[in-house]
């Protein structure tokens, strides 16, 4: 190992390590605070407590001390520091400390922690966490996928579109997409749970078979949508281009757990000039 710069962490070895770090900051700093710590607003209007400080800063730390060649960006810096943690050049950990900040608040037991590790514009390496059910979602690009170190198998083909479950996150959808949503839905059921990144890991499992959101941002799903894409899933934006992971702004997020499920999805999406 040379001076101030870690070992590739794009390993099973080391994903192993990563995963022990979340499991062990989500049951030290998450699971004690559930349903008694308080909360505040953020400028956006969203909420933060402190567990979401507490697991932010000492990933950070587990993170810089382990891989000092990678930049930390979580979802807690203020932007400019996100932006300049962005710029890096021999990577990025994309960190969400705790995605589903409001459940957790409203002690809905639908949380997790998001981790990623991003370099030359795309995701390498995930983990997302799930401390009520003991869940770790974990993958490598190019590599594979896995649920508590279990390989996830490749998704088997999915239901018609009229007979998928779908995970759609209504309030950040266009009025005319979200009208018709409610009142002609191509599919046979929808739900949203509230945390965008275990979301993507329950859509990898099969869970769900499809799922649509008009603004995630980048730390939402980066991890996630590298999970889903490792077992043969489809993700892109509502345009059908690759979703951006070297930007902050929000971006739509549409997925499926096949090409064929997916190109029929958008295709409803867009029907119409005025389609999303």
């Amino acid at each position: 190992m040379t001076a101030g710069r870690g070992p590739d962490p794009c390993n099973h070895a080391a994903l192993l390590v990563l995963e022990g770090l979340v499991r062990e900051a989500a049951v030290r700093e998450i699971m004690p605070l559930y349903g008694v710590t308080g909360s505040r607003f953020k400028e956006d209007g969203s909420l933060v407590t402190a567990a979401d400080t507490a697991v932010q800063a000492r990933l950070s730390e587990e993170l810089r001390v382990r891989w000092p060649q990678f930049a930390v960006m979580g979802e807690e810096m203020s932007e400019a520091e996100q932006r300049a943690s962005l710029d890096s050049a021999h990577g990025v950990w994309c960190l969400d400390p705790l995605d589903g900040t409001t459940n957790f608040v409203n002690r809905l037991p639908f949380f997790s922690v998001s981790l990623a590790l991003l370099q030359e514009g795309k995701p390498v390496l995930g983990v997302v966490y799930d401390p009520v059910r003991g869940e770790c979602f974990t993958a490598l690009r190019g590599q594979g996928a896995w649920l508590n170190g279990e390989r996830l198998p490749a998704l088997g083909r999915p239901p018609a579109l009229r007979r998928c479950v779908a995970l759609v996150d209504f309030k950040r959808l266009k009025p005319r997409l979200a009208g018709r949503l409610g009142t002609d839905p191509p599919y046979g059921s929808q739900r949203n749970w509230g945390s965008c990144a275990l979301e993507w890991c329950w859509l990898a499992v099969g869970r769900a078979h499809i799922s649509l959101h008009g603004g995630q941002k980048l730390w939402d799903y980066a991890a996630g949508s590298l999970i889903l894409c490792e077992t043969g899933g489809v993700a892109t934006t509502i345009d059908g281009d690759p979703l951006p992971y070297g930007n902050l702004a929000p971006s739509s997020a549409l997925a499926a757990r096949s090409m064929d499920l997916h190109e029929a999805w958008r295709a409803w999406i867009c029907q119409g000039t005025e389609g999303h």
